[in-house]
């Protein structure tokens, strides 16, 4: 038990030496990103993040700001980074927007018959807390949210699930601000 303990504390080390170094100007201290543009990862699912940097780093997930800061990431960094901001907590604030997010609750719980939309729980759980393979929606910051749909759309994402391209191609851009504007808000 002690040797966990010590090796969570020395994942735990690593992690704040890492984000002390870079991670801490878009992201935060604690992965409270304030900014619209950067995603929160305070509560963010481990593994989903340690995927995320090693896919930054391959070059699967583009980003021109991203590929730097993961160039001299090991995988143990990414997993220490993952477990660092899963276990912060989770952001918290209503939604701006009560009326859009409105909409955005049942097309996020019900889909969109008519259009072919599914509803987004059926993956992402019905809270919009994800897995460990699927990322945490909720208390996101609604732009970036909002930016992610459109760049999965535009296939310019490419790196997780097809099955996003499939959902995302039959999104109207109302729907995928107001789906957004509703996960800001849990």
């Amino acid at each position: 038990m002690v040797a966990g303990l010590s090796h969570a504390q020395t994942d735990d080390a690593r992690a704040k030496k890492i984000i002390g170094g870079s991670c801490f100007l878009c992201h935060g201290a604690e992965g409270e990103s304030a900014s619209e543009v950067f995603p929160r990862l305070a509560g963010q699912n481990a593994e989903y993040i340690a995927k995320q940097l090693e896919n930054f780093k391959s070059g699967k997930r583009k980003s021109t700001a991203m590929a730097p800061m993961v160039e001299n990431l090991a995988p143990a960094d990414m997993a220490a980074l993952g477990q660092f901001f899963a276990s912060r907590p989770a952001h918290k604030e209503a939604a701006k927007d009560a009326q859009l997010a409105a909409v955005g609750q049942y097309i996020y719980s019900q889909g969109n018959k008519f259009s072919g939309v599914p509803s987004c729980a059926s993956c992402h759980g019905p809270e919009g807390a994800g897995s460990n393979a699927l990322p945490r929606l909720a208390g996101q910051h609604a732009a970036y949210l909002d930016n992610q749909l459109k760049q999965f759309n535009k296939r310019e994402r490419n790196n997780d699930n097809a099955v996003m391209h499939t959902v995302v191609e039959k999104m109207t851009a109302l729907e995928m601000a107001a789906v957004s504007e509703y996960l800001s808000g849990k």
